[in-house]
């Protein structure tokens, strides 16, 4: 948004209600962020019905949901072992969600005057809920099987019977941390690089209107916002990426008490 001519990098950020609800005090509104939620949930069923076609000679959306669904099978073979095929649902379910949601915070959609593109997982009340869900299937996951052995976790094989309360508590307090750092990670991630992409690209707007040392500032500020925007491709892929291991290997200190 252009405020006294110039462009706030923070606007992109702000939910705002596109039907306005109120029931019994409480603000139920459907939000650009619930919209674009939305979106990125039909994108996915979307996706999955055109690869779910099981055709003798696979196209081009079956051959890429098969590989999406072996590339998940694998990391959770690899992180959790054979015990954890039964959350390869929810690994596959959580990495399309987060990459799908990081994609489309990249659309374009801010070429036309007044719109804009809204990134749901620039907003910590979506990474962090995606962050308890993984946090408290771990731990759901951890006592139903393991009980009160759950908390061996937090003492390393072989540790000195004298330093098992501190480093029971070091280990307790890092464990406690993990879904803060997980739901950190991803928000803050695309929050920096969509401000940044928008910092520029007010120098570009800045730059063309302004004089010949204006336009030299417009056209560098144009190159480099093409090379943050490729890098920010590869941030949304690794950041799904990152975000559906972590959860394995938490699963696995749930599963096998590693």
């Amino acid at each position: 948004m252009a405020a006294e001519g110039k462009i706030d990098p923070m606007h992109q950020f702000t939910v705002e209600p596109l039907v306005p609800l109120n029931i019994g005090g409480y603000d139920l509104s459907f939000t650009n962020s619930s919209a674009w939620l939305m979106i990125a949930l039909v994108l996915i069923f979307g996706f999955m019905a055109m690869g779910m076609r099981r055709e003798l000679v696979p196209g081009r959306w079956q051959m890429a949901v098969e590989g999406v669904t072996g590339f998940i099978d694998d990391m959770v073979k690899v992180n959790i072992g054979p015990k954890g095929k039964a959350f390869m649902p929810y690994i596959f379910s959580l990495f399309v969600f987060i990459l799908t949601a990081n994609l489309l915070g990249l659309f374009p959609l801010s070429i036309i005057p007044g719109q804009h593109q809204f990134t749901t997982t620039s907003h910590f009340s979506i990474t962090g809920v995606l962050a308890v869900l993984s946090f408290s299937i771990v731990l759901i996951v951890g006592f139903a099987k393991h009980g009160l052995h759950f908390f061996s976790l937090f003492v390393p094989h072989g540790t000195p019977a004298v330093m098992v309360p501190l480093i029971f508590l070091i280990e307790f307090i890092s464990f406690m941390v993990r879904p803060f750092s997980l739901g950190l990670r991803l928000f803050v991630a695309m929050i920096a690089g969509h401000i940044l992409m928008e910092v520029f690209g007010s120098f570009i707007v800045s730059g063309f209107n302004g004089g010949p040392m204006g336009w030299g500032v417009g056209i560098l500020s144009l190159l480099f916002i093409i090379f943050v925007s490729a890098l920010e491709l590869l941030v949304c892929a690794i950041q799904a990426y990152v975000f559906a291991l972590l959860t394995t290997l938490y699963l696995n200190d749930a599963i096998n008490l590693h």
